[in-house]
């Protein structure tokens, strides 16, 4: 689903240094999102995504990454369990059930 979702991203940026990010969403999921990302991040690597709305988190891992456009990636964030709930939509669709 098409939706702008300010988020912080946080983690530890391809060369081992911690990061904190602060970005937003292109799409979310139950399972992630698609978000513009100007830290280097890897795949499969470990971040952890903040709902900034309601400071939420979920820990995620990194399953596509994007060419850089004006100094920002296309990063898919998979979740390690779905979470319908994370984001502020409401009714949640049916096919983003728990499973």
């Amino acid at each position: 689903m098409l939706l702008d979702v300010p988020v912080v991203i946080r983690g530890e940026s391809a060369d081992q240094r911690a990061f904190r990010e602060e970005t937003f969403t292109v799409t979310v999921s139950a399972h992630g999102a698609l978000l513009m990302l100007a830290t280097n991040v890897v795949l499969g690597q470990s971040i952890v995504v903040v709902n900034a709305l309601n400071r939420d988190e979920r820990e995620g891992k990194v399953a596509y990454r994007g060419p850089l456009h004006a100094g920002l990636s296309q990063v898919a964030v998979e979740f390690t369990q779905p979470s319908p709930e994370f984001w502020p939509v409401n009714p949640v669709p049916l096919d983003w059930k728990k499973s």
